[in-house]
């Protein structure tokens, strides 16, 4: 079975890094409200929080409605009815709506990607939020310490960070990190290795940019299985700002509770499941191959299985132990518990990869509607917009007033690779007026559409 690893050696594959030691009973807890949380921690001198974060709207302008997008498609490409039909089915169950974006080059006829564009979309999508980040939290850029850029299918050089570091005069001995090829995990690759950052350089600030540039990346070719993210993938950003500053305790949003990753890219099968290479013709582009829904529930089922041997409590450990135990020596045919996470973990940004896959993992994890609303209705309004999204579902949900102080909030990061990454926050004050901010001003109050949750 893909993923099937020795305990020793998954405890070598992975890093954990949980959360602070109890004062009450010696023993590991998550922390909260609740009662205990089994599991292994750093002490709380340590504390890691997220203290704002800024997420792109995309102009009105960049908007792509399914017939401009067909119709360029089919005036590009020279594509047959058929080829078009494919494209438009792809659309229609992929969970986007009309609103969704596309930077200016790729409204071009042809596209355009050269270098130069993507540069631009680079600006264009990073600077805004960069600033709007420093503005929400009142800190120049010379207040920064570490700087990392993930971005997972361009790599400019100079890099991404150092023009931001550039564009912003930032200070000499900034620490800066630039991410690519990465995937839809970096954005919580990225938190994971802050924080690791901020373990050793102490009394820092940590401000992550995460995006995709698409300029570059557009498909030109007609194989369908490279296709469909030129269907998929759509315009947005994020800015976060972590930091180890015992005075942000007060004023930061989260408390960084639990990391893990996890990856798949020693199995052959997994690693080619999803990646970028040429067609036949010689054009660039994304293929996802037929058994990447097998090699994500594996890689999904590993993830958790670590995850919930660390975070949840010791009645539900029990519960999956005895089922393991019934299958593998009484009843083979009975289905495997799935552990409850829900007794420890109130909310859930997830994987916005389309519609079925939001769903799919709804149900393994037996999440209730509300649970995965936050990621249906990101997917809805602004399409797939790969690391950055798990912060487009966080804003949405603070939007709603969902999140209480000493809830939890799941973030599960998951690209190409394959690799898993889930972070888990735990809210650090009340929320008010959430919903006139941010990427969700304007249409907060149209969400959720409940037709869309079934």
């Amino acid at each position: 079975m893909i993923f099937r690893r020795k305990k020793k050696e998954e405890k070598q594959m992975c890093e954990r890094k949980n959360i602070p030691e109890s004062s009450a009973g010696g023993g590991w807890t998550i922390g909260g409200g609740g009662g205990g949380v089994p599991g292994r921690g750093v002490d709380r001198s340590s504390d890691i929080y997220l203290v704002d974060y800024s997420c792109l709207k995309p102009p009105n302008f960049w908007r792509v409605p399914f017939s401009s997008f067909l119709e360029h498609s089919r005036i590009v490409h020279s594509l047959d009815q058929e080829s078009v039909d494919f494209m438009s089915r792809v659309l229609l169950t992929s969970g986007q709506s009309q609103k969704t974006c596309i930077p200016p080059a790729l409204h071009y006829l042809p596209p355009r990607s050269s270098h130069e564009d993507a540069i631009n979309e680079a600006q264009m999508v990073l600077f805004p939020v960069f600033e709007d980040l420093l503005s929400k939290t009142q800190l120049s850029s010379l207040d920064i310490d570490i700087l990392i850029v993930n971005c997972s299918g361009y790599c400019s050089t100079p890099s991404l960070s150092s023009i931001i570091i550039n564009r912003y005069s930032m200070r000499e001995d900034i620490k800066s990190f630039n991410l690519s090829g990465m995937g839809c995990s970096a954005s919580a690759l990225a938190v994971d290795m802050a924080q690791n950052l901020l373990k050793v350089h102490k009394n820092s600030n940590a401000v992550i940019l995460s995006t995709e540039i698409l300029s570059n990346g557009w498909y030109a070719g007609k194989d369908r299985s490279m296709m469909i993210l030129n269907c998929l993938f759509r315009s947005g950003s994020a800015a976060i700002l972590i930091t180890n500053k015992k005075s942000a305790k007060k004023i930061s949003k989260y408390r960084l509770l639990y990391t893990l990753r996890t990856q798949g890219a020693f199995e052959d099968i997994a690693y080619n499941s999803a990646i970028r290479e040429e067609d036949s013709k010689g054009f660039l582009g994304f293929r996802l191959k037929k058994d990447v829904l097998h090699v994500v529930g594996e890689l999904l089922r590993s993830n958790f299985h670590i995850m919930g041997s660390s975070i949840l409590p010791l009645e539900e450990k029990i519960r999956y132990g005895f089922s393991v135990i019934r299958k593998k020596f009484l009843e083979k045919s009975t289905e495997l518990y799935v552990p409850n996470f829900r007794k420890v973990i109130q909310h859930y940004c997830l994987p916005t990869s389309g519609k079925a896959m939001i769903m799919e993992i709804g149900r393994k994890m037996k999440l209730k509607d509300e649970e995965v609303e936050a990621a249906l209705m990101t997917l809805h309004r602004f399409g797939n917009q790969s690391s950055s999204s798990l912060w487009y579902e966080l804003a949405y949900m603070e939007g709603k007033e969902r999140v209480k102080q000493g809830e939890r909030v799941l973030q599960l990061g998951m690209g190409s690779g394959p690799k898993c990454t889930s972070l888990v926050w735990e809210c650090n004050r009340p929320f008010v007026g959430e919903s006139a901010k941010g990427p969700w001003a304007d249409s907060i109050n149209s969400y959720p559409i409940y037709s869309f949750l079934t």
